[in-house]
C-alpha cells in the first residue's frame, strides 16, 4: 500500500489523467477496505482468521497483477479500488483480533510487534519497488509485487487459529489449567452494548481523522517533495524514512501502551501528528520533509499499533473483531476522503497548502475527541 505513490507520477504522465482521478482509486481502496473489515471482522469472530485471510491474499495479489495491462481509469478503479480493497481489508482485523485473543498481559507489546511488519513491508517495498519500475517499468513492477503478496500471504495464512482456548492453551504462553478460558480473555461488553456507548463512536471519529490525515500525506507527499524540486528518487525515499521510524514506533508505543494505557499512548500519536503537519506547512527543501517523513513515522507506528489493544482496553475481546472493524471502518472512510480531497484541492489551486492547513485543523479535532474518551468497565452485557 505504501507504494501508490510512486506509481502515481507514473500513471499521470502515461494517461495524463488529473490527480483527483488518480488519487479517487486510492479513496476507494480505503472505502471498500474498511466495509470488507467490518464483515472479515465478524467472520473472524466465528470462523476465526484462516479462511479469511486466504481469500484477502488471493484479492491483494490479484489486484496488483490486473495492474500491468492498464489502460482506463474504470480498470484502475477495479485493480486498484476493488480487488487491492479487499485484500488490505484483512491485514489489520483479523490479525490484530487473533493477537488481541492471544495475548492479554503483553497485548500492546505483540501488537507492536505483528505491526511492525507492515513497518518492514513500507522501508523495504519502496525501495524494491523503485528498482523494479527502472529495471522493468511500473506496469512489471505491479506484476511481480502481486505475486509476491499473494503468495507470502495465502501461504502465512494457513498457521492462523483464532484463539488458544480453541487448541487447550492459555494467553501470554501460560499453562493450561483444562479449565478453558478461566481468565475472562472472552469477556467485556457485546457488540451491541458497545454501540450504544458514546466513548465507542468518539474512538471512531478520532480514529476516521488520524486516517484522514496519515493516508493523504502518504499518497501524496511525493508528489509534494517532487512539485518542491526535489529529484523522484529522493522523494521515493521518505516513504522509507516514514517505514523506518515506523517500525521502532510500533515497538516502543506497543510496550509503552501496556505501561500507560492504550489510550494515552493514541494521545502521544496525535500529539506528534499534530506537531508534523505544523511543520509540513513550510517545509520546502529536503531536510524539512524528511523531518516530517519521521514526525510522520512516528505517529502512523504508534496509532496503528495501539488501536487494537485500545478497543480490548475500553470494550473488551467478546466482539473485538466486529468492533475493530467498525473502528477501522471509520478509519478507511478518512483515508478514502483524505486523498480525495487533497488532490481535488490541488487541481484548484496548483499548491498543497491549503490540503497541509485542513489535515493540522483535523488532527487538533482528533485530539480533542479522543482526550473525551474515558475508560469504560469492558464487562457486561
Amino acid at each position: 500500500m505504501a507504494t501508490y505513490g510512486i506509481f502515481f507520477n507514473y500513471i499521470q504522465s502515461e494517461f495524463g489523467w488529473e490527480r483527483a482521478l488518480i488519487s479517487g482509486a486510492s479513496s476507494a481502496t480505503f472505502l471498500v477496505m474498511g466495509t470488507a473489515g467490518i464483515l472479515g471482522g465478524r467472520l473472524t469472530d466465528r470462523i476465526g482468521p484462516r479462511l479469511v485471510m486466504t481469500v484477502a491474499g488471493i484479492c491483494l495479489g490479484l489486484g496488483y497483477i490486473l495492474m500491468r495491462p492498464l489502460t482506463t481509469p474504470l480498470q484502475l478503479y477495479i485493480a486498484i479500488g476493488v480487488l487491492v480493497g479487499l485484500g488490505m481489508s484483512a491485514q489489520d482485523v483479523p490479525t490484530l483480533s487473533t493477537v488481541a485473543r492471544w495475548f492479554v498481559r503483553r497485548r500492546g507489546m505483540m501488537s507492536g510487534i505483528v505491526k511492525v511488519g507492515t513497518g518492514v513491508g513500507q522501508l523495504v517495498f519502496p525501495i524494491a519497488v523503485g528498482g523494479l519500475v527502472a529495471a522493468f517499468g511500473w506496469r512489471n513492477a505491479y506484476m511481480w509485487m502481486g505475486v509476491v503478496v499473494l503468495l507470502t500471504i495465502v501461504l502465512a495464512a494457513q498457521v492462523l487459529r483464532r484463539d488458544p482456548g480453541r487448541m487447550g492453551l492459555m494467553p501470554d504462553g501460560e499453562p493450561a489449567t483444562g479449565m478453558g478460558n478461566v481468565r475472562g480473555e472472552e469477556g467485556g461488553l457485546s457488540s451491541s452494548a458497545a454501540l450504544r456507548t458514546r466513548q465507542f463512536w468518539l474512538v471512531c471519529a478520532a480514529n476516521f481523522a488520524m486516517l484522514f490525515c496519515l493516508i493523504t500525506t502518504l499518497v501524496h507527499l511525493v508528489p509534494h517533495a517532487v512539485d518542491t524540486g526535489v529529484d523522484v528518487g529522493r522523494a521515493g525515499l521518505l516513504l522509507s524514512v516514514i517505514g523506518g521510524v515506523s517500525i521502532a514506533a510500533r515497538f516502543g508505543l506497543g510496550i509503552a501502551a501496556d505501561r500507560m494505557g492504550a489510550r494515552k499512548a493514541y494521545l502521544v500519536c496525535f500529539i506528534v501528528l499534530l506537531v508534523g503537519l505544523v511543520w509540513l506547512r513550510s517545509a520546502v527543501s529536503l531536510w524539512m520533509l524528511i523531518t516530517y517523513a519521521a514526525l510522520d513515522g512516528f505517529a502512523r507506528g504508534g496509532s496503528f499499533a495501539v488501536m487494537s489493544p485500545m478497543t480490548a482496553e475500553l470494550f473488551g475481546t467478546r466482539a473485538h473483531g466486529y468492533l475493530f472493524g467498525i473502528v477501522n471502518f471509520a478509519g478507511t472512510c478518512g483515508g478514502a476522503l483524505g486523498p480525495l480531497v487533497a488532490g481535488r484541492v490541488f487541481d484548484v489551486s496548483q499548491s498543497y497548502q491549503t490540503a497541509f492547513t485542513l489535515l493540522a485543523v483535523l488532527a487538533a479535532v482528533g485530539l480533542v475527541l479522543l482526550a473525551c474518551v474515558r475508560p469504560l468497565a469492558a464487562r457486561g452485557r
